[in-house]
């Protein structure tokens, strides 16, 4: 069973998170563990407050170490993880990583960030999920749950699936349709009725790389393509070009 730690001043947050989709599934099945840790239970302020102004004045109120150290001493052996813009950018290979460990903490911050103690003396990773900023951490903790929860045997339907999603190989995915075959005239492709299972996957691979080169380039930097990527992507350029000059 994996374990998530969540310490957070708004534990009442994961409540639905808790009761929906893989996330559901992987509790039901108890195969993954969500422990939501309030941080106002490890203050001595008498109005349960974990934040104070910063030193040296300036707007905002920084989170303070004392509350997150004693919450973490109720926590056995586990890989803890603050949540900040400041972090290194979550990537799907970043995801794989982690999936390896059994457990994770995530310091959920909250208001203009944490004293610096915590970071230097109490953390092992700093991550952010994007170049933005979100009013706390509570979110990018449950995306960085769900990615890990995915990686789980036995709790998708479907691991071929999830091992094909987009970005396991560093390729966005490729085109999918379902029933019906034509729809207000516009009409699925033809190679996908076929068949040739062959002839189907070769599509798919060339779309994915198509997909890649017109949306992602940069992420091509990281693929070892080979001679028949090459081709194939070198095809969908040509066909690519030749439908914009129609």
């Amino acid at each position: 069973m994996k374990l998530y730690n969540l310490l957070t001043v708004y534990p009442e947050f994961f409540e639905s998170f808790k009761s929906h989709g893989l996330i559901k599934k992987g509790l039901d099945r108890g195969l993954i563990s969500i422990n939501v840790i309030n941080l106002r239970n490890y203050t001595n302020d008498k109005h349960k407050r974990v934040d104070f102004k910063p030193f040296g004045g300036g707007p905002g109120m920084i989170i303070q170490y004392t509350p997150v150290k004693e919450a973490l001493k109720k926590i056995k052996s586990s890989k803890t993880i603050l949540l900040s813009p400041q972090g290194k950018l979550l990537k799907q290979s970043k995801l794989n990583e982690l999936s390896a460990e059994n457990s994770i903490t995530f310091i959920c911050g909250r208001y203009e960030g944490f004293d610096e103690r915590i970071l230097d003396n109490l953390v092992d990773e700093e991550i952010s999920i994007g170049d933005y900023v979100l009013s706390g951490g509570e979110i990018p903790a449950a995306v960085i749950i769900e990615g890990l929860t995915r990686l789980i045997p036995g709790i998708p339907e479907n691991m071929e699936s999830i091992n094909n999603d987009s970005f396991c190989d560093h390729l966005l995915d490729h085109p999918h349709y379902t029933k019906p075959s034509e729809i207000d005239g516009f009409s699925v492709p033809d190679i996908l009725l076929s068949g040739n299972h062959s002839e189907i996957k070769l599509w798919r691979r060339k779309q994915s790389l198509g997909a890649t080169y017109l949306k992602r380039p940069d992420l091509l930097k990281n693929v070892n393509l080979s001679k028949e990527d090459d081709r194939l992507l070198q095809e969908f350029i040509a066909e690519y070009q030749e439908k914009k000059s129609d």
